[in-house]
């Protein structure tokens, strides 16, 4: 049986067709992984399990110092999966942003 050169073009296009769909789909589904210390000049967050290995409130100190700020805590959520999430603050005076942290603390 002889096949004509318009039906192998065919085959190849529906063959690089259905891997074209196939690669991206074949793909792991996940959710993007976030590291236990992420953080930038406006603040960050500390997940709970490695605030149970170190000591969350220094971490958060020297990251805020290396920007000139001071540390404002904002929110802890102590399960497995939670985070601790702090504000990089400018000093200002206590009576504006009560809580905050000193850099010399």
């Amino acid at each position: 049986m002889r096949v004509s050169m318009a039906a192998t073009k065919q085959i190849w296009r529906t063959i690089v067709l259905a891997a074209g769909v196939a690669l991206p789909s074949g793909t792991i589904a996940r959710a993007d992984w976030v590291p236990p210390f992420k953080g930038n000049d406006t603040g960050g967050i500390i997940a709970w399990s490695l605030a149970g290995q170190t000591d969350a409130r220094q971490l958060a100190i020297d990251h805020c110092a290396r920007f000139g700020k001071v540390v404002k805590p904002l929110a802890v959520q102590p399960y497995y999966g939670g985070y601790i999430s702090f504000a990089c603050i400018w000093v200002r005076p206590a009576a504006v942003y009560p809580g905050a942290i000193s850099v010399k603390g």
